[in-house]
């Protein structure tokens, strides 16, 4: 069985950044349901850091270098992709928006796609919502329901009966992007009650 391409795409400025293990741990998630599955997978991760110069370049003369031609035709050829962004002025970084710039804009459509970003405080984390998945709906990528949105004070934390903690939500997002490919079961279906229409429910009071 062919291997799935799990392309993981981090705009980390740092080394070692928390991007950069947000992200790992997504695909470390991803490849675990996979193997579940019986899925074999190949990660490869982009860190656009290591490309910053080739992308200004490459806005400016509209041509490739080697290393980013590389990185862009993984990225088109991927069968899922992983999107990972620090969070600067209350959006993704600069530097993630000018790789996407540069980008073929067919070579996400259809594509399933995980958006995930990391920033400094809770409060920044309707990122994911307000910038993120319009850029990827701009693209016509299939954004995986759950993203994924880690503040500094989440590295460890369990969460509460309201909300799940940072691993329970890498979990669900990683299995969300496994089922996207088609690596992995669907999620077992909830058995809804049966919906009785309101007005046959008030002639029934009535009638009693």
């Amino acid at each position: 069985m062919k291997p799935l391409h799990l392309v993981a795409v981090v705009a980390g400025l740092s080394q070692p950044s928390s991007t950069r293990l947000l992200a790992d741990r997504l695909t470390t998630a991803a490849k675990d349901h996979l193997a579940d599955a019986g899925r074999p997978v190949e990660i490869e991760v982009i860190e656009l850091r290591e490309l910053a110069t080739a992308i200004a370049q490459n806005m400016v003369t509209g041509f490739p270098s080697p290393d980013l031609r590389a990185a862009l035709e993984s990225v088109t050829g991927a069968d899922g992709l992983i999107a990972v962004t620090p969070v600067f002025t209350a959006s993704y970084s600069g530097l993630f928006k000018s790789f996407f710039d540069v980008l073929d804009k067919d070579a996400l459509v259809d594509k399933p796609v995980l958006i995930a970003a990391t920033g400094g405080t809770a409060r920044h984390s309707l990122v994911l919502d307000h910038a993120l998945r319009p850029l990827f709906g701009y693209l016509r990528a299939i954004v995986v329901p759950t993203g994924v949105y880690a503040a500094s004070a989440d590295w460890g934390a369990a969460g509460d009966e309201r909300t799940d903690g940072l691993g329970g939500r890498i979990d669900r997002a990683a299995g969300q992007l496994a089922r996207a490919v088609g690596g992995a079961p669907s999620e077992p279906q909830v058995e809804v009650d049966e919906v009785v229409p309101f007005a046959q429910q008030l002639a029934a009071v009535r009638a009693g």
